[in-house]
């Protein structure tokens, strides 16, 4: 795979990580929810998860093309606040949608 593909793919994955947890009712896509309803702090701690997810994905795609490059606190902070933009589309969708 190269460089640019794999860019484009980690872009990808975190976008629909972060969207995922607002589209759908089931915990981390797999098991039902209680009551048929995820609470929005379900969803929260899904969105962490689905960030460290991405991330090891990264991490090992950089692997895979190279020697990986130590990263400070800042570059988690500013990935971090990406990730949890790219969450918008879905938590508009899933809480200020009217119905």
């Amino acid at each position: 795979m190269s460089l640019q593909g794999a860019v484009w793919l980690v872009i990808a994955l975190a976008l629909v990580g972060a969207n995922l947890p607002f589209l759908n009712q089931r915990w981390l896509a797999l098991l039902p929810a209680r009551g048929g309803v995820k609470p929005l702090w379900g969803r929260l701690v899904e969105l962490v998860l689905l960030y460290f997810a991405v991330g090891a994905a990264a991490l090992a795609l950089e692997a895979h093309l190279g020697q990986i490059y130590p990263q400070r606190w800042e570059f988690y902070a500013i990935t971090a606040a990406m990730f949890a933009t790219l969450a918008f589309p879905g938590f508009v969708w899933r809480y200020l949608v009217r119905r």
